[in-house]
């Protein structure tokens, strides 16, 4: 997993309340069992038209300012719905390594950190202060600063946040559960030469 310290990209808005997981990376697209390739999918009801080609104009991730964008800010609720984890997976292999509203549904939020993306829990007068900013000047970009716990703008912003000390240092050092395990290798190493000859299965 690629380590989260400090992240200064586009803002992307989305204005919209109970943004579900259904919407982030609908059903049809859960047949894969790898990580990558869903970010093509993201929003995909939203983001193209009934044919499934073109791009609906009116969609937010569309509009050309925000291309590119890194931060997504969203409405309260956010991730809500059914438990996929393909949610953060479409939000990562789009782009998005971090996403701000004034809440989320708790499983989508456990699930952002095991893949490499920063929720952030902000009062709702903030983000709809960052939604507005974004929204007024495309391209508009914030600097997310993980181990200062701040977030801040070219225009005087400076905002903190709070995240749980062991998830900000596994986003810090890029562990997942798999590289939580893997740093105490040595003792499962050493765990297993030790193990009786008995104990072992075939």
């Amino acid at each position: 997993m690629t380590p989260f310290v400090s992240l200064t990209g586009v803002v992307a808005p989305m204005d919209r309340v109970n943004v579900d997981t259904d919407q982030i990376i609908p059903k049809q697209f859960l047949k894969r069992i790898e990580r990558t390739g869903f970010g093509q999918f993201l929003f995909f009801d939203w983001r193209f038209e009934n044919d499934g080609v073109t791009s609906n104009p009116t969609f937010e991730l569309n509009q050309p300012g925000y291309a590119g964008a890194a931060i997504l800010v969203a409405g309260k609720n956010f991730g809500c719905g059914s438990s996929r984890e393909h949610a953060p997976w479409a939000l990562l292999d789009y782009g998005f390594r971090a996403v701000i509203a004034p809440s989320f549904a708790d499983i989508f939020f456990n699930n952002c950190f095991k893949n490499g993306i920063l929720p952030i829990v902000l009062p709702e007068a903030t983000v709809n202060k960052l939604l507005a900013n974004a929204t007024e000047t495309p391209g508009y970009q914030l600097t997310v600063d993980l181990e200062a716990k701040k977030i801040t703008d070219s225009k005087g912003l400076d905002v903190d946040f709070s995240v749980d000390d062991f998830r900000r240092h596994c986003l810090l050092n890029g562990l997942d559960d798999i590289g939580l395990t893997l740093v105490h290798a040595d003792h499962i190493d050493r765990f297993e030469a030790n193990r009786p000859s008995w104990k072992n299965y075939a």
